[in-house]
């Protein structure tokens, strides 16, 4: 299974960065941009790739002691930048960023201890994808306009494993499938 841990913006948040984007899609060249879809929006904490079925149970219960030990926090999405010359723009995060820099450490820590294959440890930024390309594409203006964006804040109160299936089809544009297979309650509340 291809999975990673992350942490899903509620639906109201979703709601005002959809509006967002709605109005970031009416610039010049938008069309260049693949698009994410807002089903896929996510802040990955660790991405674990392929994982053995049988690593999944330990890595389970890692990551449910990994949220166990982490508080509740608050967090809201704002402003934006880019990976790789335009390949990817994200919109960022402010609010307790330390809390979630550590809930990312301790969801790659969870998976190490768990047998999971890792890659090199980075430090960890706070992204959430909204559009990639191919090639390198001038994104000035994109970052600069959601440079102005604060969405609502919320208190993020759960730790998510999603599975990824990626587009098989070949169709052009198709997006990748999320789907939750498990939720953990932060501070053990809940």
């Amino acid at each position: 299974m291809r999975l990673f841990a992350a942490v899903l913006p509620p639906e109201g948040v979703v709601d005002e960065l959809a509006a967002e984007v709605a109005e970031l899609k009416k610039l010049p060249g938008a069309g260049a941009l693949r698009w994410t879809a807002r089903e896929g929006w996510h802040f990955t904490l660790a991405f674990y790739g392929e994982v053995d079925e049988d690593l999944v149970p330990e890595l389970s219960a890692r990551l449910e002691r990994t949220a166990r030990r982490t508080p509740p926090f608050e967090l809201a999405v704002r402003g934006g930048g880019q990976f790789g010359h335009g390949r990817a723009l994200w919109v960022g995060a402010e609010g307790e960023l330390p809390t979630l820099r550590l809930l990312a450490d301790r969801s790659e820590a969870a998976a190490r201890k768990a047998g999971v294959a890792m890659g090199e440890h980075r430090r960890y930024k706070a992204h959430l994808t909204v559009a990639r390309s191919r090639d390198a594409v001038d994104v000035r203006p994109y970052v600069a306009a959601l440079g102005e964006f604060t969405s609502r804040a919320w208190t993020v109160g759960e730790l998510v494993l999603v599975r990824s299936d990626l587009p098989r089809s070949g169709v052009p544009g198709e997006q990748p499938r999320y789907e939750a297979v498990a939720r953990w309650a932060l501070g053990g509340a809940g």
